[in-house]
């Protein structure tokens, strides 16, 4: 099969927007869709400073990439969660993030719960009263407030994560099974900041994670392949295997989904912007300072207490 644009062979076709293309011209369309969303969605400009949160897996880094080569100023964030498993997961996932960094010359912020916390998340997730079969919520919990202490700490106008299409029709295919409606009316491309929360955006979110893998092979980017041994079994993992299952038999399902998802929004929340919580349903922790649905201290902190509380009484 050629390439659409030019006599060379192709690398790779996409049904879903019946387009095939060679390695350049594939490399040359992810760069300019990523510029096209970031544009379309208001997400930010070249003159603001981007932290862009990496896992060393091949979506995240290959989101650095393309900021990286479109001229955008950032730095990137990781978080060391302490996860080891057969192929100490945190440690090899780190070390890709540093080696991408390093050879770009980037900056590149880590942060470590042993450093933050005292433990790591399995030893976190053991000695909390929430659910102990899967540290997800807790990981998510501290990697969220974590980003959003990185980018008020070093001054940055927004971070961004390498959630792709994949991710976000999974979790929206979840939460419309479920009605869950305050996530689904903040389910966005972008929220904006607010009362001490820092503007959150997803430059991928249009594209199949077969793409950004694609992208991330054809530009040589080392990445970790393993997933995180505890997304082993998620829900996101069997949701995912449901929709690609309808993506097989009829090409683009995913990204229509998605997208009337996003028009049909504002019809939907007509009422409710994408900012959602406002500032009158938020306070401010007592503790970290940090945004806080409730009075007193916010959850990561009452996290933290708890934990450290009771690693006194072992």
């Amino acid at each position: 099969m050629k390439c659409r644009k030019c006599p060379s062979r192709a690398v790779i076709n996409m049904r879903q927007h019946k387009l095939a293309l060679c390695k350049d011209h594939y490399i040359q369309w992810i760069l300019d869709q990523t510029e096209k969303n970031i544009q379309k969605y208001k997400m930010f400009t070249k003159e603001e400073n981007i932290l862009v949160a990496v896992s060393g897996g091949k979506d995240s880094l290959a989101l650095w990439d393309v900021l990286d080569r479109l001229g955008y100023k950032t730095g990137g964030l990781y978080i060391h969660l302490g996860i080891s498993g057969e192929n100490d997961y945190s440690n090899q996932s780190m070390q890709f993030a540093t080696k991408f960094a390093n050879n770009r010359n980037l900056q590149l912020h880590i942060a470590n719960t042993v450093d933050m916390i005292g433990s790591t998340i399995p030893e976190i997730t053991s000695l909390s009263r929430r659910d102990k079969t899967k540290p997800c919520a807790i990981c998510g919990l501290v990697k969220r407030h974590t980003m959003n202490a990185i980018a008020n700490d070093f001054n940055y106008d927004v971070f961004v994560t390498g959630h792709n299409l994949d991710d976000e029709v999974a979790v929206l295919f979840n939460n419309t099974l479920n009605w869950q409606i305050d996530f689904l009316r903040r389910q966005s491309p972008v929220l904006h900041s607010k009362a001490g929360l820092q503007k959150k955006a997803k430059p991928f979110c249009r594209f199949y994670e077969r793409e950004t893998a694609a992208y991330a092979i054809l530009s040589e980017i080392e990445y970790i392949e393993d997933e995180c041994p505890f997304a082993v079994g998620s829900t996101t993992i069997h949701n995912k295997s449901i929709l690609n299952q309808l993506e097989h038999e009829h090409a683009g399902t995913k990204l229509s989904y998605y997208l009337k998802f996003l028009k049909a929004k504002p019809i939907l929340f007509p009422n409710i912007d994408e900012d959602f919580p406002s500032m009158d349903d938020l306070f401010v922790c007592s503790s970290c300072g940090q945004p806080s649905p409730k009075e007193g201290k916010c959850s990561y902190c009452r996290l933290v207490e708890e934990v450290q509380s009771k690693k006194l009484l072992r």
